[in-house]
């Protein structure tokens, strides 16, 4: 046992040493020195670049005497080295090269460096032959000086602007036989598809169920369609979404930063590339590429050929080149030294594993972000196949939807059968399938609308085959024949049978100032605020309305036409019920301009920053969702969102020739508005699908939470309120204060009030004394109350009490009949008759002195 145990234990000792040999040898082979904040340590020999290249292409237009299979280039900021690595093939039977590489961040030269291949020890390259494999590798030592125009920020600012261009010179003919452009990144960037678009799409799923919710629930057509009214439109959502994306689809020269965070919405706008999808596209479209890309500046001035063989032939040249050999053995005998070889690290990919792939046909350049197709390059989508790949996911997510109402059908059905729902679960849902269908597939054909009308007016530009181009015509037609013809028909069918006339109308534009100093005009309709003396006005313009003889039965509460409409008008108010129509045409009229003038950049921007701001405008005055919800984002967050972007990129017009860090400053401006925009858009959500709860549950006693019943209640009150489509009350009384103080006024605080002559007639005070609606008077106290026996009013102040009669307030109550008789045969008892005007009045009338109109004059005068 001790032999066979010693044994053992020696076994595992000489593995365990084995094994750690072994990693210590690894670890030799994948560690190199480095100068890191003046102190010299070992890194890992496959760390990450401080700057390294991405996706390369050919800026050549494919015209390169050297087909190229793997090109990078790096910065490493620890060792202060430039790592490159070309792999590629030729044709030409031997050729002497020149190879020039450049460093361009942000528009501007930051690095540039000639050598020969032959003095570099790249010795494929030296010379190259036709059937030898290239395989050009080195790392090149740089000094702090040659580095000095690239920034710290660059190092650390997401998504960093920069191109590293490769061109290769014949020797023989002194002209370009290669060039090659990869973009330059640091590894930050904007661009997190895996978490931002994953959640973003989860939260569209979402909203789409909350409201599939409201609808499937039915109790009545009129309840149902309230509460679906108030529930997280999936239209807005995707609205959003298609405005962040195809903001990009402007004919300027984007930052980078916006393309990388743009392509987090790409899924949204169908733009989702598949190796196979795309090569079935490429066979459909041809192989004939073109696209809407802009030249990169850099890339076009970045040399001058003669300069370069000019400082190549002089003697300073030559001891540049001396020392960069020097170095460069020094480097590569270093690297011998640790068993690291510069062939063995470009076989295995260690020393590179940071690098991209070769671009497809038809896409820009890398680091060429102009308009719709510098958009789409982010996805690998040449612009020629963007309608077909948009199509072919807008029919998966049609057939996708119908699949889904029709699984949740059978699962109803099947969990009826198991007792583990009631039977008349959603019973109406259940019943009308076919319904629920149609509903569903004609709701998400409106939603794509704007998206296929886009692609297909862009597929018009790409003229490289016939049958792309057909297949767009077909599908423009029928989006537009298809909703502009069902429109048309809701229309019609709500007029049908009502009788409307179209009378005369002026809208009047009346002088206002907001926040007190901006001066502004208001529009209002004749027929609904008149015009006022105490306004001021700009002038009027002749209009019209359309108005009915009868009170007629309101959209909402027609039950057969919400069945057939209502996934066109339901979520409108009321008074705004007709706004599908005029959604659909501003989202024809931004296609339009997006699509059909990208070729003309002053007019796409200017005209659609035009149709966006009268579209805000218009929206505001509206206001046309019920949900106060959907107002907010549409109206105000999206409206506000889309004028502001629009704006902000007409600063990047190439006529304007911004420079890249200033665009850079504004891209990140519009990722913030975008930011919010989305955040805005995810807590609707949230809110709609807790709304939605509260709509399911509306026939049930309590829910739990149990705190959200008194919340529920007050919800149930809104949504009903919100269906009759009346301005709130205090809103109201609010504006008629603002008004009353803006004009001329006047109070009347305080009455004095003089005695009068009947307040001397006891008959006329006994009566006002007896009669029951008489309003109580106090009046001003006399001695005539001391001769007459009369009892004293009980208050010396005037009583403000209701009056059942019809007279004003203050008004005195005279007589029912006041008249010549009454003062003919009227008598009283008084001591003094010539010191009272009333005894000497009645005294005449019982004489017959005078008549009964001049004692009536006398007594007025005498007053």
């Amino acid at each position: 046992m001790t032999i066979k145990t010693t044994a053992r234990l020696s076994t595992a000792a000489y593995l365990a040493l084995s094994l750690l040999s072994n990693a210590i040898a690894a670890t030799d082979l994948r560690y190199v020195p480095a100068t890191i904040d003046g102190e010299r340590l070992l890194v890992r020999d496959d760390r990450q670049p401080a700057l390294f290249t991405a996706d390369y292409g050919d800026c050549l237009g494919g015209s390169s005497l050297i087909n190229v299979t793997r090109f990078e280039a790096a910065y490493y900021k620890d060792n202060m080295t430039v790592a490159f690595h070309l792999g590629g093939y030729t044709d030409l039977a031997k050729e002497d090269i020149m190879m020039f590489l450049g460093v361009y961040a942000y528009g501007e030269s930051r690095f540039e460096l000639t050598f020969n291949p032959c003095n570099a020890n790249i010795w494929s390259a030296c010379p190259l032959q036709a059937g030898v494999p290239i395989e050009a590798a080195g790392f090149i030592p740089v000094s702090p000086m040659d580095v000095s125009g690239i920034p710290d920020l660059a190092l650390t600012i997401p998504d960093f602007e920069g191109e590293s261009v490769l061109r290769i010179f014949s020797n023989s003919t002194q002209t370009e036989i290669g060039c090659f452009a990869a973009q330059i990144t640091n590894g930050n960037t904007f661009e997190h598809r895996a978490v931002v678009s994953s959640t973003l799409a989860a939260f569209t799923i979402f909203a789409a169920l909350s409201s599939f919710a409201t609808v499937a629930y039915y109790d009545s057509t009129i309840s149902t369609r309230n509460h679906y009214a108030h529930s997280c439109s999936v239209l807005v959502v995707f609205a959003v979404w298609h405005h962040i994306f195809y903001s990009g689809a402007l004919s300027v020269n984007w930052p980078t930063v916006l393309i990388a965070f743009w392509s987090n919405y790409a899924w949204a706008g169908g733009m989702i590339s598949l190796e196979r999808m795309q090569s079935v596209i490429n066979w459909f479209v041809g192989t004939a590429k073109s696209s809407t890309s802009g030249t990169i500046a850099s890339i076009e001035s970045a040399y001058n050929i003669h300069e370069i063989y000019k400082r190549y032939a002089s003697s300073k040249a030559f001891e540049i080149e001396d020392l960069v050999q020097r170095s460069v053995t020094g480097i590569l005998a270093s690297r011998l030294a640790n068993t690291i070889n510069i062939e063995a690290s470009v076989d295995t990919g260690t020393a590179f594993r940071f690098y991209g792939r070769s671009i497809k046909p038809g896409v820009p350049l890398p680091g060429d972000h102009f308009g719709f197709a510098g958009t789409l390059a982010k996805q690998s989508i040449p612009a020629v196949n963007a309608f077909t790949t948009g199509l072919i996911w807008f029919l998966i997510l049609v057939a996708s939807v119908i699949f889904a109402v029709v699984s949740f059908k059978l699962l109803l059905e099947g969990l009826c059968h198991l007792k583990l729902i009631r039977h008349n679960c959603c019973a109406y849902f259940r019943g009308h399938l076919g319904g629920y269908v149609l509903i569903s597939a004609l709701r998400t054909l409106l939603i794509g609308f704007f998206t296929i009308t886009f692609l297909a007016i862009s597929q018009f530009s790409f003229l490289v085959s016939a049958g792309p181009a057909v297949l767009a015509c077909i599908v423009l037609l029928g989006f537009l024949l298809g909703l502009g013809g069902i429109a048309c028909w809701a229309c019609i069918s709500k007029y049908k049978h009502s009788y409307h006339i179209s009378e005369p109308d002026r809208i009047n534009l009346e002088k206002i100032k907001i926040l007190k100093f901006l001066p502004w005009c208001r529009l209002s309709r004749q027929s609904d605020l008149p015009r006022s003396g105490d306004k001021v006005y700009i002038g009027s313009v002749p209009w019209w309305r359309i108005s009915t003889f009868a009170e007629d039965k309101s959209v909402h509460h027609d039950s057969d036409f919400t069945k057939n409409f209502g996934w066109l008008v339901s979520r409108f108010r009321r008074t705004r019920w007709w706004f599908f129509t005029v959604w659909l045409l501003y989202e024809f009229i931004r296609a339009c301009f997006l699509a059909g003038a990208a070729g003309q950049p002053m007019v796409q921007v200017f005209g659609l920053l035009a149709v966006e701001v009268v579209a805000l405008l218009g929206l505001i005055k509206l206001r046309p969702f019920e949900g106060q919800r959907l107002n907010v984002v549409v109206v105000y967050s999206l409206g506000f969102s889309k004028v502001v972007t629009v704006a902000l990129s007409a600063t990047f017009m190439t006529r304007f020739d911004l420079p890249r860090i200033p665009a850079t400053v504004v891209g990140i401006i519009i990722i913030v508005i975008h930011g919010f925009l989305t955040i805005a858009v995810l807590v609707a959500v949230i809110i709609g699908a807790i709304t939605s709860y509260m709509s399911i549950t509306r026939n049930q006693n309590t829910i739990r939470p149990k705190q959200w019943n008194h919340m529920r209640t007050r919800y149930l009150q809104h949504v009903e309120s919100r269906s009759h489509d009346i301005p709130r009350p205090r809103h109201t009384r609010a504006r008629s204060e603002h008004e009353l103080q803006s004009g001329p006024y006047f109070y009347v605080n305080e009455v004095k009030r003089l005695p009068k002559v009947e307040d001397e007639d006891y008959v006329f005070m006994h009566e006002i004394k007896t009669d029951p609606y008489a309003p109580q008077l106090s009046l001003p106290e006399s001695h005539l109350y001391d001769t007459i026996d009369l009892p004293l009013p009980r208050t010396a102040s005037i009583q403000s009490q209701m009056s059942l009669s019809s007279l004003p307030r203050r008004a005195r109550l005279h007589r029912a009949s006041w008249s010549s008789q009454d003062f003919c045969t009227s008598t009283i008892r008084t001591p003094d008759f010539d010191s009272r005007p009333t005894s000497r009045i009645l005294h005449r009338l019982n004489t017959g002195t005078d008549s009964c109109d001049d004692l009536q004059q006398q007594r007025f005068e005498s007053d």
